[in-house]
């Protein structure tokens, strides 16, 4: 279970595609979310990465060893 607040802007442009469409609020706030959540987490979680490398807590690995790693030596 999930509760959201939302600006009054976002909740009546909700309310309004719900209506006109005959679809739940529920319906487009979860689409939204699986729209988006793919995005949120590449963000997120390279924003953490960075920190962490810059903190020294966490290394980079060479481009090359990847490739390598991977089979995609030139």
């Amino acid at each position: 279970m999930l509760a959201i607040r939302l600006p009054k802007e976002i909740e009546e442009r909700l309310n309004a595609l719900a209506k006109i469409t005959g679809r739940t609020k529920t319906f487009y706030a979860r689409e939204a979310i699986f729209k988006h959540l793919d995005d949120l987490e590449d963000i997120y979680l390279a924003e953490k990465r960075l920190e962490d490398v810059r903190a020294g807590k966490s290394k980079t690995i060479p481009l090359e060893k990847v490739m390598a790693n991977h089979g995609l030596e030139n």
